[in-house]
């Protein structure tokens, strides 16, 4: 089985809810010697984005959701020891990750959370149904110093709160010490633009490309 074949393998079994199938998959990629960061980006990743779609469609309910984000859990706890290996020595900052208010949806936010983590930032990973007045609040606790967050929202009705999030950083007065992004499959750049945040990514991978990119 070719790699490509491996990763198409991981990214099936997300879609499926193989909780078993996914395990099994990421052990084979790391037998083959897929790294455990393309594994993730090339396999786990692609199968929530599409996840992510199926669900906006109706196609795909809470339950499945659930599921899918069970079967991601089997394979990051292969992956995941494999990516501390290769954890960046040097820290890069401090990032806030969180799913906005509302949203429970947390598949796609932890991926990022390991992906910051695993590049150099130290983070406060504060869960899923996140108010602004809890994200401030946190914010303040780095006394000014700069920080990054990183929100999520898989529906359009939590993505709002994004926008939300954006004027209760320019209230308090924060928000020329936050760096912000905002991910989830209903986010666009046209959004991030009209709501004045400063980047979004494609999938975890790139969000932490571009983390490390704004905070340096």
């Amino acid at each position: 089985m070719s790699n490509q074949e491996i990763l198409n393998k991981l990214r099936d079994t997300i879609v499926t809810q193989d909780i078993k199938g996914c395990a099994e998959a990421a052990e084979e990629a790391l037998e083959t010697g897929i790294s455990a960061f393309d594994a993730i980006n090339g396999g786990l990743s692609v199968g929530m984005k599409i996840v992510g779609d199926k669900y906006e469609l109706g196609e795909l309910y809470l339950p499945h959701i659930m599921m899918s984000a069970k079967a991601m859990d089997a394979a990051m706890e292969i992956l995941t020891p494999e990516l501390e290996k290769d954890k960046a020595g040097e820290k890069i900052g401090n990032a806030i990750t969180f799913v906005q208010e509302g949203d429970i949806h947390e598949i796609g936010h932890r991926l990022v959370s390991i992906m910051l983590s695993v590049n150099g930032f130290n983070v406060v990973d504060l869960g899923t149904d996140v108010s602004n007045e809890i994200i401030i609040g946190e914010i303040k606790k780095f006394n000014d110093d700069t920080v990054l967050i990183a929100g999520s929202a898989l529906m359009t009705t939590s993505m709002q709160g994004q926008k939300d999030t954006m004027e209760a950083l320019e209230k308090e007065g924060l928000r020329k010490s936050v760096k912000v992004m905002f991910g989830g499959a209903p986010v666009s750049e046209r959004w991030i633009q009209e709501i004045g945040a400063d980047a979004t990514a494609k999938n975890a991978a790139d969000a932490a490309r571009i983390a490390v990119k704004l905070m340096t």
